[in-house]
């Protein structure tokens, strides 16, 4: 243990030390399991905490377009997870971002999405971890849920070690292990693979499993600190597996890339865009905040759960993602807000919302009990929460005209995922996106606007057209201010 911190202590050190944009070098794995529901959630949080224990500076990333993972990510590094994927964004993209926010760090972690080789069809890799760790160069810890499965568990790991002769699997973490003796039996069986080591066998423990709901697992904000059991997921790791093993097997990727640094905006100089924050608006993706500020924003969160009034001088609004439903009786009550959000709208200056923020748009929103409550009221329609999942998938979607995105046919990529669905919607609602799934089927139109307010169920990442933040910003600084907003 002391010798792994040791090296990584004098590994960040020649980082700081040395030319910014050469030379530089970080040992970087993806995490990936067998199937989803595996544990690799878990797994990646146990050696994350058990990193930071030993003194390292961790950053993390996660495969896919996953907003919740990321949050817990940031629990236990105190940085950023910052979200790869093959198809929103392009394989250069993808290593710039893995380069850009690993530059300062001792390890780099990237969890997985799904299965390993899980992606958009059978017959190809597209859009699977083994995609990305090819895209980046990076070795994969393959995790096996060894819960009933003894000898059996060595045939798994041996058909996803050869299945891809271009991937390298560097070895194996069983998880859910029953007891020693079982965890014998799975070391017993893999000793005859060559070349595939065990990292570990970390033993059941429900108590450290992230409870779900809709959507996913419930989010960090909602989950809230507790150092007791970041602390209890360090020693579960530091406990079951061989942490010098995995980081002596990890070659240093290279960094040799110039990066281009965020542009030094200070407040008073910059665009003010307030950006909602709080538990019921949490799904950003911060390489889109990066690019905001890039582009000369300065961005000021607030929380409609709990501030009275918006920002100071703000000339943009943004709403993400997130659970308005579970906080809808807070949110109404905050009347003062709403009117403050509404008239902001209508008086033409700029607003963008994505799902959870569309929702709060809306005229109100009814939850799964019934129950109804008012909310924004800039869009003339109900949200109306339903226990099955209404929409899921990549989408693309290419404007039909100006808007606060960027010009007429700004063409952008995202995803969508949502329980709620749209009912009385009023007849003068325009939709400016015309919208298709990852297979260019049309899936019709979407994207209401009204004035200068945008609204969409679709979480765009703004990576896929960078163009979108200077045009975002630019359109603040054009149309934020009250007095020309009202001329």
């Amino acid at each position: 243990m002391i010798m792994a911190s040791k090296q990584g202590l004098e590994s960040r050190n020649k980082l700081r030390g040395g030319d910014n944009r050469h030379d530089m070098k970080v040992s970087a794995f993806v995490i990936a399991g067998t199937h989803s529901g595996c544990g690799k959630t878990t797994v990646s949080l146990g050696i994350m905490a058990a990193l930071i224990k030993r003194g390292l500076t961790v950053q993390p990333f996660k495969v896919g377009p996953d907003f919740i993972d990321p949050g817990h990510h940031r629990r236990i590094t105190g940085r950023d997870s910052h979200n790869l994927d093959g198809w929103m964004m392009s394989p250069d993209y993808n290593r710039n971002i893995l380069d850009r926010y690993s530059r300062d760090a001792d390890v780099a972690v990237i969890e997985g999405v799904m299965g390993l080789f899980d992606g958009f069809s059978g017959s190809d890799e597209s859009g699977s971890t083994a995609q990305m760790a090819k895209w980046l160069g990076l070795p994969v810890i393959l995790v096996i849920d060894a819960k009933a499965m003894a000898r059996s568990a060595a045939a798994v790991a041996l058909g996803f070690s050869r299945f891809d002769a271009e991937l390298s699997v560097q070895g194996i973490i069983f998880n859910r292990v029953g007891s020693e003796a079982h965890a014998q039996m799975l070391v017993d069986a893999i000793n005859p693979i060559p070349g595939l080591s065990i990292f570990g066998c970390l033993p059941r423990n429900e108590e450290l499993e992230i409870p779900s709901r809709h959507l996913g697992l419930v989010t960090d904000e909602d989950l809230g600190a507790d150092e007791d059991r970041e602390e209890v997921l360090a020693r579960w790791v530091e406990d079951n597996m061989d942490l010098d093993l995995l980081l002596g097997s990890l070659p240093d990727r290279s960094m040799n890339r110039p990066l281009v640094p965020e542009a030094e905006m200070k407040s008073e100089s910059g665009i003010r865009i307030g950006v909602a924050m709080d538990e019921a608006f949490c799904f950003y993706y911060p390489e889109n905040l990066r690019l905001l500020r890039e582009a000369g924003a300065d961005l000021i969160p607030f929380s409609p759960l709990r501030s009275m009034c918006l920002p100071e001088r703000i000339r943009g609004l943004i709403l993400g993602g997130g659970y308005p439903e579970l906080n809808c009786e807070a949110l109404s009550r905050n009347q003062g807000l709403l009117a403050e959000i509404r008239e902001f709208g209508l008086s033409g200056r700029p607003i963008y919302a994505e799902c959870g923020g569309f929702m709060f748009l809306m005229k109100e929103i009814q939850n799964l009990k019934g129950q109804t409550f008012p909310m924004v009221g800039i869009f003339f329609m109900m949200a109306k929460m339903e226990r099955r999942l209404k929409s899921l998938g990549y989408r693309e979607i290419i404007t039909l005209k100006d808007s606060v995105l960027g010009p007429k046919g700004s063409k952008i990529r995202g995803h969508e995922f949502h329980y709620s669905h749209m009912r009385k919607i009023g007849m003068d609602q325009e939709y400016i996106y015309d919208m298709s799934d990852r297979k260019s089927i049309h899936s019709g139109k979407e994207g209401l606007m009204r004035k200068r307010v945008l609204g969409s169920y679709v979480h765009l990442h703004w990576g896929s057209n960078p163009e979108v933040a200077k045009n975002f910003v630019d359109y603040c600084r054009q149309y934020g201010d009250r007095f020309k907003a009202q001329s």
